[in-house]
């Protein structure tokens, strides 16, 4: 399900708002963990194992494997075996870029609104 960002009407009949606002919501709730954010951000820079990841995040090996777990399912990473250990790398690197890409720019038109947020921001109870 695709988020319709023309700026042109679009007929009612052509797209389901409902289903792609969910789609959108489920998409933001997968990369909604700084940890996966930093993941899929240096997975933009080629393939990398658990170790790998667990050194450049500072995390234990089970809490990166739960994360690319929950990468995989939302279609995101995929993985493919060498050796003993498996390989992560985007399914779609360029997309991945783009959403970034975007993000640093809305993040940059609003500027700390976003981690001042009472709901989502860095002061928000969890």
């Amino acid at each position: 399900m695709a988020i319709n960002a023309q700026v042109s009407p679009v007929p009612s009949d052509s797209l389901d708002e409902a289903a792609a606002g969910r789609a959108a919501a489920c998409l933001f709730r997968g990369m909604s963990d700084p940890s996966r954010v930093v993941i899929l951000r240096h997975l933009l820079l080629g393939e990398h194992n658990v170790n790998e990841l667990t050194k450049h995040l500072g995390l234990a090996q089970s809490t990166v494997s739960k994360h690319l777990t929950c990468l995989r399912d939302c279609g995101l990473v995929e993985s493919r075996p060498v050796g003993r250990a498996s390989v992560f790398s985007l399914t779609h690197p360029g997309a991945v870029l783009k959403v970034f890409a975007a993000a640093e720019e809305l993040l940059a038109a609003t500027g700390d609104a976003v981690v001042l947020c009472p709901n989502y921001g860095d002061g928000a109870p969890r």
